[in-house]
C-alpha cells in the first residue's frame, strides 16, 4: 500500500507572513492586521499563522524583533577594515540601505501609534539596542587610532544612529527631495557629524565617494 508524502512545509513561510503584516500596518492601519488578511495576502492558510504566531501581539514582537534582527546582520556584513572612518560611513550607508529593502519592518520597529494598542517592552528595546554594538566597536578603533578626538564613544554611536534615524524616516516618508535629496542629506550629515568629533573632512568624503556605486562599501 503506497502512502502519500506530507506536502513540505515553507521554510521561508515565517518571513512572508512577517513581510505581509508589516505592509499591511504600515499601508492600512492596525483593523486590517487580521489572521484572514495575513493568510490571504500571502496564500496560506489561518492555521499556518496560528502555527507561526499565537495572537497579534507575538505576531508584532515577531515582526520587531524580526527587523532588527536583519538589521545586525546587515551592520555585521560591513566588517572591519583598517580604517574605522570609513568603516563607520560604511556602516552608516548599511543602515539607510537595510530600512530601504525592509521599509514596512523598518516602521514597525519602534513602535509608534501604528502597532495599534501594542506596546514594546523594555525587554523588546533591548534587543533593538544590541544592534548598535557594531557601530559603538568602530567609533572606539576611531578613537584608539587617534582618527577620532577621544571621547565617550556610546554617545558618539547614539548621535549617529539618532540622526540616520531621521534621516532615514524622511526619505522613507517621500520628504527629501532634489537639490536636498536623501544622497545629499546623508553624506553633509555623516560628514558633519564625524568632522565635529575629530575627523578629517577629505578622509570622511573620500570613504562617502567610494561607497556612491550602491554597495555598502
Amino acid at each position: 500500500m503506497s502512502t502519500v508524502s506530507p506536502r513540505p512545509a515553507n521554510p521561508a513561510l515565517g518571513m512572508q507572513l512577517l513581510e505581509a503584516a508589516a505592509q499591511l500596518l504600515s499601508e492600512e492601519g492596525p483593523s486590517a492586521l487580521s489572521t484572514r488578511r495575513l493568510a490571504a495576502a500571502v496564500g496560506t492558510s489561518t492555521t499556518a499563522v496560528y502555527t507561526h504566531f499565537g495572537g497579534k501581539n507575538d505576531l508584532v514582537r515577531a515582526m520587531v524583533q524580526e527587523g532588527f534582527r536583519l538589521l545586525d546582520r546587515r551592520l555585521r556584513g560591513v566588517g572591519e577594515s583598517s580604517d574605522p572612518v570609513a568603516d563607520i560611513c560604511a556602516l552608516g550607508a548599511a543602515y539607510r540601505r537595510n530600512a530601504l529593502e525592509h521599509r514596512h519592518l523598518y516602521g514597525v520597529m519602534f513602535g509608534g501609534a501604528s502597532l495599534g494598542g501594542f506596546s514594546l517592552t523594555e525587554e523588546d528595546r533591548q534587543h533593538g539596542r544590541y544592534t548598535l554594538n557594531v557601530l559603538v566597536r568602530a567609533v572606539e578603533r576611531g578613537m584608539e587610532t587617534r582618527r577620532l578626538n577621544t571621547g565617550d564613544k556610546d554617545l558618539v554611536a547614539h548621535q549617529l544612529w539618532v540622526a540616520l534615524h531621521g534621516l532615514v524616516t524622511l526619505e522613507l516618508g517621500g520628504y527629501l527631495v532634489e537639490p536636498y535629496d536623501a544622497d545629499v542629506c546623508f553624506e553633509a550629515q555623516v560628514t558633519g557629524l564625524l568632522v565635529s568629533v575629530g575627523a578629517d573632512r577629505d578622509a570622511v568624503t573620500a570613504a562617502l565617494r567610494g561607497r556612491r556605486d550602491g554597495t555598502d562599501r
